[in-house]
C-alpha cells in the first residue's frame, strides 16, 4: 500500500501496511477533533429588547439571551462535517426522580435529624441492584431546606456503612440532634411529598398566534382564528382533544364546564404530558380587548411558543411586546411555505441558565418531525432551567423548609414511641430476635404495600414519569458503544490508541490489538508501562515504566516500533530499551504532555515534589516521507533538552498542562496536592492557588485543560464536584485568578475515578456506571450501568473493559428474610437478584469495547493515520447512518385502558387477581405485570413484603456483543430482533423495573 505523499508505494508481503506518517496535524487540531469545540456562544447573546407602539412610543424593555443560530458557527469545519447529537432531554426524570424510581415500594430506611444550625433534614437510603446487572449500590437521598442532594455508594460486604459515613460524604458531618430511623410507612407520602417539589413532570406551553404587522399583545391575543399554516403547526405539535370529561393532565383548564374553550391541543413526549394553552382556542370576548381570560393563562406560562406570519423582513416580534412578568422563555417560528420549512428564534430572560441543545446554524428546519422534536426538547429543558432563576427557587427553597419543618415537628413528638428508633444511627446492629424479626418482616411487608399503592397511585393521577404512556426516540444514542475485542483475558494497566488500534499496557505485556484482528505483542513482561500517550503526528511513544525509585520515561519513534512489527523481529523486553531512557527521569511517578497550540511538545515529568520541564527540540523538518522517518538513525531521545526544574510544597496527585494565549513565558502548570489545586508559572516556579477543597477528605480525580473560544479554562474535578475556572490573560507573568460568572460547578451522582471531555459532553467514568453530562451546564443526559466498568483508554476513542456475561445463580427463598435496620447489614432478602447466565456456570469474560468520539463530538473524524495491523479501510460509523424510525405523537393509550389496567395491576400486587390477563389489543402493547403468585413459569415474580425480584424470564445478553446505552426500553426490544453481529452485547441503561409500564 503507498505511503501518502510519498514518492513512491512501498510493498510488502506481510498481513498489514504501515501508516501513512506525512498526514500531519497539530496538537491543537488534534485536540478539536478528540474533544469537539467548547463555546458558549452557541447558546446565543444577552441584548437589551425595547418594544414600542405604532407612533414610535417605547412600552417596555428587557434583557433577554437571544439565540438565533450560531452565525460563527464554521460549518466547514475540517475535517469531516457537522452532525447534531445533542438533542437530549436534560435532567430527565427517569435518571432525577430517584425516591419514586429507587426508594418507593421497596424497603428502604429513612433517618430524621437535625445539622448543626438546627436546621431538619432527612436522609433516604435504600440498598439496590441497577436492572439486575449485579452491581448493588447504596442509593442516598439528603433532604434539606436547601434542596436534595444525591449520591450513590459502592455495596461492598466486607465494609460496614453507616449512615454517619453516607452523611459524611455529602459533607453534613455535624449534629444537633443525631438521626433516627423512621419505621411508620406513611413518611412514603411525605417525602413523595417533597421529591415533587423539583418541578412537575408535565408541562403547559402557551401558544400564541401573531399576524404580520401585530407589535402589541393586545392585538396578539384578539386574534379569533388562526391562518392554515397555523393549524398545520398545531397539528404539528400534538393532538386536538376535548377538554369536558378529559382525564388526562389539564394543564389549568377547565374540563367539566367548558369554561377555558371546549378543545385544546395535548401531547405526550418522552414521557412528559403536555397541554398547549393555544390563544385561538381559548374564550374570546368582543367586549373585552385585552382578552384576560386569554392572557390569565398563557401570561401564566413559563414558556409561550409565538407563531408569527409574514415575511423574514417584515417587523419581528420582540418579548418586550408582552406584558408578563411570568413568562421567562418565548419561542419564535416562522413557516416559509416556499421551501416548507420553519425557523426557529429563542428568548430567555437574562436570568434563566444557559440550556440545550444549541440551535442549528441557520435554525432553519426542513424535517418537520425533527422540527417538532428539537422543539419541545428545548422548551423542556428551558422550563426546567428557569426554574433555577432566583424567582422560582427562592420559593422553592421556602416551601421546602416549610414543609421539612412541618414534617419534623409532626414527628418529633414520637420520638419515644414505635415511630422513631432510639438507637444512634452509627450502632452497629446485633442479629435480632426471632420475635423481633417476625414483626420487623411484618413491617416491612405493609411498607411495601403502602408503597407500591402509593406508587400506583401517582402513575394513574398522571403525577410521574409517562414512560408508561408514550412512545419515544427510536434512534442511536451518540454514547453507545462497539464491541472492539471479545474475551480479553489480560489485566489492563494503560493504554492509547494508535490510529484504529489500541496499545495495551497488560500484566503479559504490550500488546497491539485492532478489532477483528488479532493482537501482537510488542514488548514482553518485563516491560511494565505504568502511563503511556501515542502522538501519531509526531512520531512518538512516551511511556512511563516500572515504579519506585526504578520508574522512568521512555521514548521511543512510532515508526521503529512499526517495523519491528512489520518485519516481525524478536519481541522486545525491559533490557533493550536502555537508549530510550531520558535522562534526569529516574523515580519519576507522574509525566504529562500539552495538548494545545503544537508549536512545541513540552513534557513536565513529576518525581516526588521536583517538576522537571523537558522539551522537543524545534525540527525543521516539519514534514518528513515516510522513507526518511523509517531510515533515520538518529534517537528520539536527542531530540529532547532539559528546560529547568521546579520545586513544589508536596508531590503532585493529578497534574495538567495550560497553554498562554502566547506561548511565551505563560504557559502554567496546574498540579493538585493537599487540598488544593496551584497553577505553576513554567517559565519563574511561581506557584499560585488556583482552587481550596473546603471537605476533610479529597479524592482528586483530573484537571482538564479546556479552551473556550480559546481562552484557557480548567475543570477541576475531585470527589462528588466537578468545577470550572476561567484562567484570564496574564498580567505581568501571573494569572488573574478570581471568581467569575463564567465559572460554574456541578456534583456527580458518584465519585468517578476517571473523567472525560468530548463536547458536549464530559463523562465520568466509575466502577459500574458512566454518568454523562453536559458540558455547559453540568446537566444529566443519561446514566448506564456498566458491571466492573474499566476505562481503558481515552485520547481519541473512548475504550472501556466490562463485563459481558454473568454465572451462577441466585436460590434464596423468602426464609431468607431478616431485619435489616442500618445501611450496613443487608442480608439475603435484601440483595437484589440477578439474571441468570446462559450457560450454568459461566466464568464471567471481560470485553473491551470502544465509544467512537465522532458520535460524541458530532461529527466524523478522519484519523491521521490508519491502523497500524490491517490493510483494510476503516469507515466511521456515525449516527447519520442509523435509519431513524418514525416516531409519532398520537396518544398510544386513552385515560380509560391506562386505569383499567392499573386497576388490575392493583389486584395484582395484592393478590386479589388469579385469572390471567385478557390479552386485549391494549394489553398486547404493555409490557408484562409481575405476578405475585410464585409459579415459576409466569416470569418475574414479585412479592408484596419484599423488594425481591425472582428472575425466571430474564434474557441473556451474553451473546450479543453490542453495548448499549438507550435510554428508551422500546429501542432495547426492537434491537433485540435485530442480528446479533450488527448489535453487540446491550447495556440496559437506569430504567426503573418495577414501574408497571402500560405502553
Amino acid at each position: 500500500m503507498p505511503f501518502s505523499g510519498a514518492p513512491g508505494s512501498l510493498t510488502t508481503s506481510c498481513c498489514w501496511c504501515p501508516a501513512p506518517l506525512s498526514v500531519l496535524c497539530s496538537v491543537s487540531e488534534d485536540l478539536g477533533c478528540r474533544r469537539g469545540e467548547f463555546s458558549r456562544k452557541h447558546y446565543g447573546s444577552v441584548e437589551l429588547l425595547i418594544s414600542s407602539d405604532a407612533d414610535g412610543a417605547i412600552q417596555r424593555a428587557g434583557r433577554f439571551r437571544v439565540e438565533n443560530g450560531s452565525a460563527g458557527e464554521n460549518t466547514d469545519y475540517t475535517p469531516g462535517t457537522w452532525h447534531r447529537t445533542d438533542v437530549h432531554l436534560e435532567n430527565p426524570e427517569y435518571h432525577t426522580r430517584w425516591y419514586f424510581k429507587y426508594f418507593l415500594g421497596k424497603v428502604h430506611q429513612n433517618y430524621i435529624g437535625t445539622d448543626a444550625e438546627k436546621n431538619p433534614f432527612f436522609l433516604s437510603v435504600v440498598l439496590s441492584d441497577q436492572n439486575n446487572q449485579r452491581v448493588p449500590q447504596y442509593h442516598s437521598i439528603l433532604w434539606r431546606k436547601t434542596g436534595t442532594q444525591k449520591i450513590c455508594l459502592p455495596y461492598s460486604p466486607t465494609k460496614t456503612l453507616s449512615v454517619k459515613s453516607i452523611l459524611s460524604a455529602m459533607s453534613l458531618d455535624k449534629f444537633e440532634k443525631s438521626p433516627r430511623e423512621i419505621f411508620h410507612p406513611e413518611i412514603q407520602k411525605d417525602l413523595l411529598v417533597l421529591e415533587e417539589q423539583e418541578g412537575s413532570v408535565n408541562f403547559k406551553f402557551g401558544v400564541l398566534y401573531a399576524k404580520d404587522g401585530q407589535l402589541t399583545d393586545d392585538e396578539m391575543f384578539s386574534n379569533e382564528t388562526g391562518s392554515e399554516n397555523f393549524q398545520r403547526f398545531l397539528h404539528l405539535l400534538g393532538d386536538t382533544i376535548t377538554l369536558k370529561g378529559w382525564t388526562g393532565y389539564r394543564g389549568g383548564l377547565d374540563t367539566k364546564n367548558d369554561t377555558t374553550g371546549t378543545c385544546s391541543i395535548y401531547t405526550v413526549f418522552q414521557g412528559h404530558e403536555i397541554m398547549y394553552h393555544v390563544s385561538t382556542m381559548l374564550p374570546y370576548s368582543r367586549e373585552n380587548k385585552q382578552q384576560v381570560e386569554r392572557k390569565r393563562h398563557i401570561g401564566n406560562d413559563i414558556v409561550t411558543i409565538v407563531f408569527q406570519e409574514g415575511e423574514e423582513s417584515s417587523p419581528a416580534f420582540k418579548p418586550s411586546m408582552i406584558r408578563s412578568h411570568f413568562t421567562h422563555i418565548f419561542a419564535l417560528v416562522r413557516y416559509n411555505k416556499q421551501n416548507d420549512s420553519y425557523r426557529l428564534k429563542i428568548f430567555s430572560e437574562e436570568s434563566v441558565p444557559l440550556f440545550g441543545p444549541p440551535l442549528p446554524s441557520p435554525p432553519v428546519f426542513t424535517n418537520h418531525q425533527e422540527f417538532r422534536d428539537f422543539v419541545l426538547v428545548k422548551l423542556i429543558n428551558g422550563e426546567k432551567a428557569t426554574l433555577e432563576t432566583p424567582t422560582f427557587s427562592q420559593k422553592r427553597q421556602r416551601t421546602l423548609d416549610m414543609l421539612i419543618r412541618s414534617l419534623y415537628q409532626d414527628l418529633m413528638p414520637d420520638l419515644h414511641k414505635n415511630m422513631l428508633n432510639r438507637r444512634s444511627f452509627s450502632d452497629v446492629l446485633p442479629e435480632s430476635p426471632k420475635s423481633t424479626r417476625k414483626k420487623e418482616e411484618a413491617r416491612q411487608a405493609e411498607f411495601v404495600r403502602l408503597g407500591q399503592a402509593l406508587k400506583l397511585k401517582t402513575t394513574v393521577k398522571g403525577d410521574a414519569m409517562a414512560n408508561l404512556a408514550t412512545t419515544s426516540f427510536c434512534k442511536k444514542e451518540p454514547w453507545e458503544s462497539q464491541s472492539f475485542c471479545s474475551n480479553f483475558p489480560h489485566e489492563v494497566v494503560c493504554a492509547d490508541s494508535w490510529g484504529q488500534s489500541l496499545l495495551v499496557s497488560t500484566d503479559a505485556g504490550i500488546l497491539l490489538i485492532d478489532d477483528g484482528q488479532p493482537s501482537v505483542q510488542v514488548f514482553d513482561k518485563t516491560l511494565q508501562i505504568k502511563q503511556m500517550h501515542v502522538l501519531e503526528a509526531l512520531d512518538l511513544l512516551i511511556a512511563r515504566t516500572d515504579k519506585g525509585k526504578d520508574s522512568r520515561l521512555l521514548v521511543f519513534r512510532l515508526s521503529a516500533v512499526q517495523k519491528g512489527i512489520e518485519t516481525k523481529q524478536m519481541i522486545r523486553s525491559k533490557y533493550d530499551c536502555r537508549e530510550n531512557k531520558l535522562e534526569r527521569t529516574k523515580g519519576c511517578h507522574l509525566y504529562a504532555i500539552n495538548t494545545h497550540h503544537g508549536s512545541e511538545l513540552r513534557i513536565v515529568v513529576a518525581i516526588r515534589n521536583k517538576l522537571l520541564l523537558v522539551t522537543k527540540k524545534h525540527n525543521p523538518r516539519n514534514i518528513l516521507t515516510s522513507s526518511s522517518l523509517l531510515s533515520s538513525s538518529e534517537s528520539p531521545v536527542e531530540e529532547f533538552q532539559y528546560i529547568r526544574e521546579i520545586c513544589l510544597s508536596d508531590p503532585p496527585v493529578v497534574m495538567t498542562l495550560v497553554d498562554g494565549p502566547t506561548g511565551d513565558s505563560d504557559n502554567m502548570i496546574c498540579v493538585a496536592y493537599r487540598h488544593q489545586f496551584d497553577l505553576v508559572n513554567e517559565s519563574t516556579g511561581e506557584s499560585y492557588r488556583l482552587h481550596h477543597v473546603e471537605t476533610n477528605k479529597v479524592n482528586f480525580v483530573a484537571a482538564i485543560d479546556v479552551y473556550e473560544d480559546g481562552e484557557a479554562g480548567l475543570l477541576l474535578c475531585y470527589n462528588y464536584v466537578c468545577q470550572y475556572r476561567k484562567v484570564y490573560p496574564f498580567n505581568g507573568g501571573s494569572p488573574l485568578i478570581q471568581p467569575s460568572a463564567y465559572d460554574f460547578h456541578f456534583s456527580w451522582n458518584q465519585v468517578p475515578y476517571a473523567v472525560v471531555c468530548a463536547f458536549p459532553y464530559i463523562l465520568a467514568f466509575t466502577t459500574d456506571s458512566i454518568e454523562i453530562r453536559l458540558v455547559v451546564n453540568g446537566n444529566l443526559v443519561h446514566t448506564a450501568v456498566v458491571p466492573e466498568l474499566q476505562l481503558v483508554a481515552s485520547r481519541s476513542d473512548i475504550y472501556f473493559k466490562a463485563t459481558a456475561a454473568v454465572g451462577g445463580s441466585s436460590d434464596s427463598s423468602s426464609k431468607e428474610m431478616s431485619s435489616r435496620s442500618s445501611p450496613q447489614t443487608p442480608t439475603a432478602y435484601d440483595m437484589p437478584e440477578c439474571p441468570l447466565s446462559s450457560v450454568e456456570g459461566e466464568v464471567p469474560c471481560k470485553n473491551l469495547y470502544k465509544i467512537p468520539l465522532s458520535n460524541l463530538v458530532g461529527r466524523s473524524i478522519e484519523r491521521p493515520l490508519k491502523s497500524p495491523l490491517a490493510p483494510k479501510v476503516i469507515t466511521t460509523t456515525t449516527s447519520s447512518g442509523i435509519a431513524s424510525l418514525p416516531v409519532t405523537h398520537s396518544l398510544s393509550l386513552s385515560r380509560m385502558e391506562i386505569k383499567e389496567i392499573a386497576s388490575r395491576t392493583r389486584k395484582e400486587l395484592l393478590g386479589l387477581l388469579d385469572e390471567p390477563i385478557p390479552k386485549t389489543e391494549s394489553a398486547q402493547k404493555q409490557k408484562k405485570v409481575p405476578r405475585r403468585q410464585s409459579d415459576p413459569k409466569q416470569g418475574a415474580v414479585r412479592s408484596t413484603s419484599s423488594d425481591r425480584i425472582i428472575s425466571g424470564s430474564f434474557e441473556s445478553y451474553s451473546e450479543g456483543r453490542h453495548l448499549s446505552t438507550s435510554s428508551d426500553p422500546d429501542t432495547l426490544a426492537n434491537r433485540e430482533e435485530s442480528s446479533p453481529s450488527s448489535y453487540p452485547f446491550q447495556l440496559i441503561s437506569l430504567y426503573d423495573e418495577d414501574i408497571i409500564d402500560l405502553k
